[in-house]
């Protein structure tokens, strides 16, 4: 895989493999380092300009400082840490580096179903919520990074509602919960009061799925990763004002898209993510679907040049919604914004190493069989 400064360099070459060249003509523009730098847009709330809108936000690029991080950086932009790592392949994570230009996905294809309640796409690992608004005024949405089930301890997809809510909550960790640490030599309680310890934080939402919570977490390093025994983890401040939003009797409508199609200004985007590893349905039958809605509904992707340029664009999974005509991921950060860094070093924050600890410890954890679900 490519990192963002060599896409910079390759221009259109990397597609030629796909057999087509790409309509587009470059756009040129002063080097990055030599682009204004301008405020970073809203990290979480959007308003659509239209009904038919359904792409929302902008791509955005930050040079990164050399005590920056991808946690540190996926927090403070409203992104999970791997959506950064699969816009940015090839730089490290821990160490980009002094003035290293970081594509931050911060662009996105709404899914494709009622915009009513919560949405959650687990391929995505992003959160949608469509508060309510009166008859005659735009559409809102507030989007936030998600943890979810690792491999084993899948988060369920499907329709469901919030039954109940709670601030502090305490942890009655499950039976399955507790043999797994056991024999991993970590033995938990069986009850985890509130605190710094509870591994729910401080706002919890229990889905009428039994075992099943969208909640804050102790760990927020892992936040946007599959670290979770299948249910649906938040930054603290995240599930902090999602919490005060959500009433009991809320829909959630739990979906598994790693492909998703939108149109924004009358032009069609397509997003991009690696899907999940135990996803039941294969990507060219997630692709297939995707095409065959779009050709009913609109004519979209009737062209085989159209799903050519889709099938390039998923092959790089980056993320972020390209425009399909185009075909061209150069694209992105064409238009990208250049955006000032503003991360803030919290001085209780984890070290590196406690952080890359944590987040190994998660990974070694996502092949780890299990079946029965839990927090």
């Amino acid at each position: 895989m490519l990192n963002l400064a060599a896409l910079l360099a390759s221009g259109c070459s990397i597609f030629q493999d796909f057999g087509y060249e790409p309509e587009h003509t470059a756009v040129v523009l002063p080097p990055l380092a030599e682009r204004p730098r301008l405020d970073p847009i809203s990290r979480n709330y959007f308003i659509l300009e239209s009904p038919d809108q359904s792409v929302v936000g902008e791509p955005q690029i930050v040079f990164s400082r050399d005590t920056d991080t991808f946690p540190d950086l996926a927090r403070e932009y409203g992104l999970g840490y791997d959506e950064l790592v699969e816009a940015n392949p090839g730089i490290d994570p821990w160490l980009p580096g002094k003035h290293t230009p970081i594509l931050l996905p911060t662009q996105y294809v709404l899914p494709d179903v009622p915009r009513q309640g919560i949405v959650l796409n687990i391929a995505s690992k992003r959160l949608f919520y469509f508060p309510k608004v009166n008859e005659g005024e735009p559409v809102q949405v507030l989007t936030y990074p998600i943890g979810i089930g690792r491999v084993g301890w899948e988060t369920p997809v499907g329709e469901a509602k919030v039954v109940a809510k709670q601030t502090d909550p305490t942890w009655y960790v499950p039976e399955s919960v507790l043999k797994e640490h056991a024999a991993d030599g970590n033995p938990l309680p069986a009850v985890v009061p509130p605190g710094p310890d509870n591994p729910l934080g401080r706002h919890s939402m229990r889905l009428d799925r039994p075992g099943y919570l969208v909640h804050g977490t102790n760990m927020p390093w892992g936040v946007g990763m599959r670290v979770s025994h299948g249910c649906v983890r938040l930054y603290p401040e995240n599930v902090e004002v999602l919490y005060s939003l959500v009433s009991v009797g809320e829909k959630v409508n739990i979906i598994n898209e790693p492909y998703l199609a939108g149109w924004r200004d009358g032009e069609l985007f397509f997003e991009s993510h690696r899907p999940l590893e135990d996803d039941a349905v294969s990507p060219e039958q997630h692709l297939q679907a995707i095409f065959e809605k779009f050709r009913t509904e609109s004519g979209a992707f009737t062209e085989q040049t159209e799903k050519d340029h889709a099938e390039a664009i998923a092959s790089e999974s980056l993320g972020v919604p390209v425009r399909v005509l185009t075909g061209d991921t150069q694209e992105v950060f064409e238009r990208a914004r250049i955006v000032k860094n503003t991360v803030t070093i919290d001085p209780d924050a984890p070290t590196l190493a406690e952080v890359r600890e944590l987040l190994d410890e998660a990974d070694d954890e996502l092949a780890k069989p299990e079946t029965v679900s839990s927090d």
